[in-house]
């Protein structure tokens, strides 16, 4: 991973470079402390590339996917990882399932997001159900995991908001001061927050301008993640695929929310609610509300549903 860092706009200390077929960016209280933070999120992001990229053939995941049934060695990091979506998909019933990395390949994600947009043909389209979560295996006394051969692991769900919250935990636990670490809007905070906040700009898009259409709030702890249909899509079939798959049928979920924002006590937690409640369609305000998650629901005319105590208006809010 080659770290450039460019400055970002803002009044706080901050740099981004471009990371995991995203953006990463770090914003410190302090500017002193900017360049440990920077260096500790490079670190980190690597070696989240380097266990659960489904892309990269050198990684701990494709080694898995390769391994035809058998056990394998595993880092901490993956087993972390894996943990980590396996705790995502009981938490939501199935919904987010770390087993669909099958089902974004027959839908034509079988490669970088970045080749996969500029094919000139349309990307076959078939429906392949998750392989389900519960088949994968975690010996951590034995430091080894294991699949059933033929399945796919795919940790898009959680490993990038896993590595936001832990180089937010990192970055604050070398410097002692207030950090915030953006992921293609996966952000997670640790430490002091600024007086007012962390202040955020939720869109469809992470990359849009400050004065697009959307939302500024502020958090003062934990994490914010945004889910979206309108962002990472590409032509299959007779039309075209996003990629949040429902893990039951393998389809693209239907498109009730355009944007899902929420609110948690981690960014991991966040982006497993906002997963889900996009695979959830119509009923997932009412399984926010009875999580007492803040969120924004906004649909794909525009129209706008919160739950918790997500802001009605325009005012930021610290939560």
């Amino acid at each position: 991973m080659d770290v450039e860092s460019a400055t970002c706009t803002g009044p706080l200390p901050c740099a981004r470079f471009a990371a995991l077929g995203t953006t990463a960016e770090v914003t410190t209280v302090d500017a002193d402390a900017l360049p440990e933070a920077l260096e500790l999120l490079a670190r980190e992001l690597r070696a989240i590339d380097a266990a659960c990229s489904r892309f990269r053939e050198d990684s701990e995941v494709t080694r898995l996917a390769r391994s035809g049934g058998r056990w394998v060695a595993a880092s901490p990091l993956l087993r972390e990882a894996l943990a980590a979506g396996i705790e995502a998909a009981a938490a939501t019933h199935g919904d987010v399932d770390p087993t669909v990395g099958g089902s974004l390949q027959a839908l034509g994600w079988d490669a970088d997001f970045s080749v996969v947009v500029s094919r000139t043909e349309p990307a076959p389209f078939r429906l392949v159900p998750a392989a389900g979560w519960r088949r994968i295996e975690i010996d951590d006394d034995g430091g080894r995991v294991r699949v059933p051969a033929g399945v796919a692991v795919d940790l898009g769900a959680t490993a990038k908001a896993l590595a936001a919250d832990r180089a937010a935990r990192a970055a604050h636990a070398a410097t002692g001061v207030g950090v915030l670490v953006n992921l293609g809007g996966d952000l997670a905070v640790a430490g002091a927050a600024p007086t007012d906040g962390w202040a955020i700009r939720v869109t469809d898009d992470h990359r849009a301008a400050s004065d697009a259409d959307g939302q500024t709030v502020a958090i003062a702890s934990g994490g914010l993640a945004t889910s979206s249909t309108a962002v990472r899509r590409w032509r299959a079939g007779a039309g075209s695929a996003h990629h949040i798959v429902d893990p039951r049928t393998g389809r693209p979920a239907a498109e009730v929310w355009r944007t899902v924002s929420v609110h948690a006590a981690s960014c991991v937690a966040a982006n497993t609610a906002s997963t889900a409640a996009i695979v959830r369609g119509a009923g997932a305000p009412h399984w926010l509300h009875g999580l007492g998650l803040a969120a924004r629901l906004v649909r794909p005319d525009g129209r706008v549903v919160h739950t918790g105590d997500w802001p009605r208006g325009k005012t930021p809010w610290a939560a």
